[in-house]
């Protein structure tokens, strides 16, 4: 079995690091799309070098079984439950995971021994913070014992044991990327996956939440009226009319009165949203929700203590020109660019995310803050597992 310690113990001291290393992030997001993999150098600080990245898709069965698996989770009140089919989805994603690094190494030309360690940020199947649960399936033990790499997991449980909202968790590191830009000015950083979250940076200021609904509920929408997994490019919101009123009684949700900081379920809207469009048009529904996305970005502006000048979008929806499009109107008249245009990765920025934060695990760093998810004070996070 393999050794087990808290970031924080005095055996975990011991594997700590204070130069650069090579860190492999895995991404494995509330969209079920599939596992995201990055590579970077760095020493939980700066980041000295981007790597390589892969996707290992998810197949139409295995997000089905997701999805059985997110439902079965959705009244479970102890995290270390595994009825039947969320065992057998974690089997799945450790799997899926331990083929996503094993190809990843081969056609990367890299040997275990070289990368110090694995942030492993698993399956998000629930996330009750009030409830003082949050569950992500992965077996970190069992992925470093086959992968002969440390392997860092469970990064949300500290901060929500500590009484914070346990996400988001890669304002930290979008702070190291705007550092490394160099830019001055407040930055936005959006990441637009199935739920959407923002990181404001200006100067020392370090704020973070969710700002409602990323990718998800269009996602589901699309599934359910058409098979289709996403809104390819946006052509079916580009192609519909949004209902201006159906947006407007939408951001009546109490959540979006919240400051900052704040984080959601992926389904928090489903019930919400799927009373409000179930007589609504493909195209007009495609349009409605990606309006109500943009819209929800946009309402987080009273809660900053200024707008920012420049947002940069990554995530799913940084593709997606339809919704760019309504982010810009929404946001004008500050600067809105992709991940891509400020020289990042649209699609491997979250598991480039958990690398680093593996990293900073590793030398006892925080990775939560007041300002990003409520916890008291800075805390550091993580599961160590030895091979």
């Amino acid at each position: 079995m393999p050794e087990q310690m808290t970031p924080d113990s005095p055996s975990a001291a011991t594997t700590s690091v204070t130069t650069s290393v090579l860190a492999i992030g895995l991404m494995s997001g509330t969209s079920r799309d599939g596992v995201d993999v990055a590579l970077i150098d760095t020493d939980g600080e700066t980041i000295a070098q981007f790597g390589a990245t892969a996707c290992r898709p998810y197949s139409r069965a295995e997000r089905t079984l997701l999805r059985r698996a997110t439902a079965a989770a959705a009244n479970l009140t102890e995290r270390t439950a595994r009825p039947d089919v969320v065992a057998e989805a974690e089997d799945l994603v450790n799997d899926a995971h331990a083929e996503a690094v094993e190809a990843f190494l081969v056609a990367n030309d890299l040997k275990p021994e070289s990368v110090a360690a694995i942030g492993f940020h698993g399956q998000t199947l629930l996330h009750r913070p009030e409830r003082g649960v949050t569950l992500q399936i992965g077996d970190g033990p069992a992925l470093a014992a086959r992968l002969g790499i440390p392997v860092v997991y469970d990064f949300r449980a500290a901060d929500v044991a500590a009484g914070g909202q346990g996400a988001p968790l890669a304002p930290i590191y979008h702070r190291a990327l705007v550092r490394r830009l160099g830019r001055q000015s407040s930055i936005a950083v959006l990441n637009l996956g199935g739920v959407a979250n923002v990181t404001y940076i200006d100067g020392d200021a370090l704020i973070a939440c969710d700002t409602g609904p990323g990718n998800a509920l269009l996602d589901d929408f699309l599934r359910l009226r058409t098979g289709q997994l996403l809104d390819t490019d946006g052509r079916k919101a580009a192609a519909g009319k949004v209902d201006q009123a159906t947006v407007a009684l939408l951001l009546e949700h109490p959540f979006f009165a919240l400051p900052p900081p704040k984080s959601l379920d992926r389904d928090d809207f489903r019930g919400w949203v799927g009373d409000v469009l179930d007589s609504i048009g493909v195209e007009d529904g495609a349009a409605t929700l990606t309006a109500l996305t943009a819209a929800a970005v946009a309402a987080i502006l009273p809660h900053l203590p200024r707008a920012p000048k420049t947002w940069i979008v990554a995530g799913g929806g940084a593709r997606n020109p339809t919704l760019m499009r309504m982010l810009a109107e929404r946001l004008n008249p500050a600067q809105i660019e992709t991940a891509h245009a400020a020289g990042w990765s649209i699609d491997s920025l979250e598991a480039q995310a958990f690398a680093y934060l593996a990293v900073r695990s590793l030398r006892g760093l925080p990775i939560t803050f007041p300002g990003t998810t409520g916890v008291p004070r800075p805390l550091t996070g993580g599961v160590l597992a030895m091979p």
